[in-house]
């Protein structure tokens, strides 16, 4: 059983399997607000076998507690059911038109190499609890996957997602199937993580044989997002005092910045680097790559000297638009 219970959970089941088969399905983040959508549609419009236009209209309107961002987040999916079906000639209901996102300036946080030292060291020193195989995973987990984030600059997302079979151990290169956008890339990794991951794997293999995903929990399935969020807090905080403001996304600018702060003063070469920098985190395009220096100073400074009048063209337009 589905568990949809509208009088169009047929079309909702087959515009999940749609999307599972094409490869565009989150799990953890389309399904919640798909049931949310068709529990509401069921005990509003019980005697409805339908979608209609008011359905639609309801739940797709602003609430007065949301932000456009969380009430983009809540009806996306459900605008792209809309348009699945509309697609297929089976509605002629109007897509309704995405709130508009409010500007934002997102301020990652400035790590210390002192800061990060001891995190790492937090994560190495993790004690699991007795009788708890999840925390035993999590010991052998936790220490690869940051330290993964660090030193490749990928998002959370990906790591959660990647398979057994999309990382390379033999290579170094990690396959990313499952980006934002969907854009697959490739992302080498230094010498030292591919030994750490070897090892690793090698590990929870005893544990956890024949598993699908790279970082696997108990009940064989990636993990979701709090799982990352809470054991960053937790282990962050262990080491460092309160983690306000602080979010395992920052690693990924921290990797930005540290490179860009290595490269030389050719300018032919940074141009260069910093192309091949934007496709190795999973860039659409090189304005993605370009905000996170805007928000920096001294970065910004250097992106400018570096490649002239293209940077005036490009940063003024960025805004928080790179995840």
């Amino acid at each position: 059983m589905s568990g949809y219970r509208s009088g169009f959970a047929r079309e909702i089941e087959n515009f999940v399997s749609y999307r599972k088969a094409s490869g565009t399905w989150n799990e953890h983040a389309s399904t919640q607000n798909l049931k949310y959508f068709d529990r509401y549609c069921a005990g509003h419009y019980a005697d409805s076998r339908i979608l209609t236009q008011e359905m639609i209209d309801a739940w797709c309107t602003r609430r007065d507690t949301e932000t456009g961002s969380s009430c983009y987040t809540r009806t996306l999916i459900v605008r792209e059911f809309v348009k699945y079906l509309c697609d297929r000639g089976m509605t002629g209901i109007a897509v309704p038109k995405p709130p508009k996102l409010e500007k934002r300036q997102y301020i990652p946080h400035a790590f210390t190499e002192e800061e990060l030292a001891r995190f790492f060291e937090a994560c190495d020193s993790i004690v699991p609890y007795k009788g708890r195989p999840a925390s035993v995973i999590s010991r052998l987990q936790c220490p690869v996957f940051f330290r993964l984030l660090y030193s490749s600059g990928m998002r959370t997302t990906e790591a959660r997602y990647l398979k057994r079979e999309d990382v390379d151990l033999e290579h170094g290169v990690v396959n990313i199937r499952k980006s934002k956008g969907y854009d697959q890339h490739y992302v080498a990794l230094h010498d030292t993580m591919t030994g750490l991951l070897i090892r690793y794997d090698d590990a929870v293999d005893k544990i956890q044989p024949g598993r699908t995903y790279f970082f696997e929990s108990l009940k064989g399935t990636c993990y979701g997002r709090d799982w990352v969020n809470d054991n960053f807090k937790k282990i962050w905080e262990s080491a460092n005092g309160t983690a306000r403001g602080i979010v395992p996304y920052d690693v990924r600018h921290r990797y930005a910045v540290e490179n860009i702060n290595s490269w030389e003063d050719d300018s032919f070469t940074f141009s260069e680097k910093l192309h091949c920098l934007s496709k190795s985190m999973g860039h659409r395009h090189i304005q993605s790559t370009l905000y996170y220096y805007s928000i920096t100073p001294r970065l910004a400074d250097k992106i400018q000297a570096k490649t002239e009048d293209g940077f005036n063209e490009i940063v003024p337009e960025v805004w928080n638009k790179e995840d």
